[in-house]
């Protein structure tokens, strides 16, 4: 054989390499980019699970009564979601300031479930419940310590906040606060907890290792969850009734400004792009989410979903965010590139909560 048939055979094996180690590569990337979106259907008392990849529903896992706040856990080897044994009320009339007309009921007491009330625990690769956690009353939202290793669980009708080993499934602190704790966020360097008082518009920072109370100020009422902008030192709060976003100092622990929503907007749920370069707002009874730049706080633009979006979740690459939209039993998938709804996922009854996890091989 001469050099030159041996150069050619050489480059063909070479370039026969090189393709095969290019597939595997995308491959691999493919498996490690690929996700499934975990939605609590509060009504339904199940999870609809929906694959990142084409948006069909996966699977439906039983789980119990009302379950609302979702999150996967650090190691995404678990969703752990927030169970009630409280009935899903009817939608509170408002008054002129925007802010809800609650009735008392004394028939209603009658129907609460306590033994309901846990944080139920949902294996991702087993795909079904494995074990309920004790978190004090009526739990609607938590956040994990930055280790994993505990949950910060509001408790609404106590005016406080329980802290729960995970491990031990017992709650080992009580933290008092305002009147109707609701959102909660761990900061991201884990040193700080973030709890808001939807009655009052008060928030209060605990410091996670002593879980004292570190700080307290006010936003205009019903502040319904906390994101923060990782290094920062910036984190967002919304308050429902006054169509703000309100942006905070979590170095002081201080109102920076509030942000005016587009006119309609009741915020609820807020989220940031995996890149940190836009913050994502769900505002309930408007149907829409706002897009604001996470830096000047501008409002870039409103995309219209479905009815009253609640939990909203981004997923890993930036590319979709889905909002789940209790009234109409569905999941929007927004092309966040286009910033345009492109899909509807039918879920189960009164979609509440997202999440997302790592698809299982």
């Amino acid at each position: 054989m001469s050099s030159w048939n041996l150069v050619i055979r050489s480059s063909s094996c070479l370039r026969t390499a090189a393709l095969i180690l290019a597939a595997l590569t995308a491959g691999q990337a493919s498996a490690a980019s690929a996700y499934q979106v975990y939605v609590s259907n509060e009504r339904s008392g199940d999870l609809t699970v929906i694959d990142g990849s084409d948006f069909k529903v996966l699977a439906t896992i039983p789980v119990g009564k009302r379950p609302r706040g979702i999150h996967a856990s650090p190691d995404g080897s678990a969703i752990f979601v927030a169970l009630s044994g409280t009935p899903v009320p009817d939608p509170p009339k408002l008054d002129a300031q925007g802010n809800p007309i609650f009735k008392t009921d004394d028939d209603d007491d009658a129907k609460v479930d306590k033994a309901a009330d846990a944080i139920g625990v949902v294996d991702v690769a087993q795909g079904k419940l494995i074990r309920r956690i004790s978190a004090g009353a009526d739990p609607e939202e938590f956040s994990f310590s930055k280790d994993g290793t505990q949950l910060y669980v509001p408790n609404e009708e106590v005016k406080a906040a329980s802290v729960v080993n995970i491990a031990s499934g017992k709650v080992v602190q009580i933290i008092p606060v305002g009147q109707e704790p609701e959102g909660v966020g761990t900061a991201p360097d884990g040193n700080s907890l973030y709890l808001t008082c939807e009655a009052g518009g008060d928030v209060f920072v605990v410091d996670t290792v002593s879980t004292r109370t570190i700080a307290h100020f006010m936003v205009k009422v019903r502040p319904r969850s906390v994101a923060f902008l990782p290094g920062a030192g910036v984190g967002f709060i919304p308050s429902e009734s006054a169509g703000l976003l309100n942006v905070i100092d979590t170095t002081n622990h201080k109102l920076l400004q509030s942000i005016a929503l587009p006119a309609g907007s009741r915020p609820m749920s807020v989220r940031l792009a995996p890149n940190g370069q836009r913050v994502y707002v769900s505002n309930g009874r408007a149907g829409t989410i706002t897009v604001l730049d996470s830096h000047s706080y501008q409002v870039l633009d409103t995309i219209k979903v479905g009815a009253r979006p609640w939990g909203i979740a981004i997923s890993p690459d930036g590319k979709y965010l889905y909002a789940a939209n209790g009234p109409s039993n569905d999941v929007s998938v927004v092309d966040l590139a286009a910033d345009k709804e492109v899909a509807r996922i039918k879920a189960g009854a009164g979609p509440w909560g997202i999440t997302i996890a790592a698809a299982t091989p």
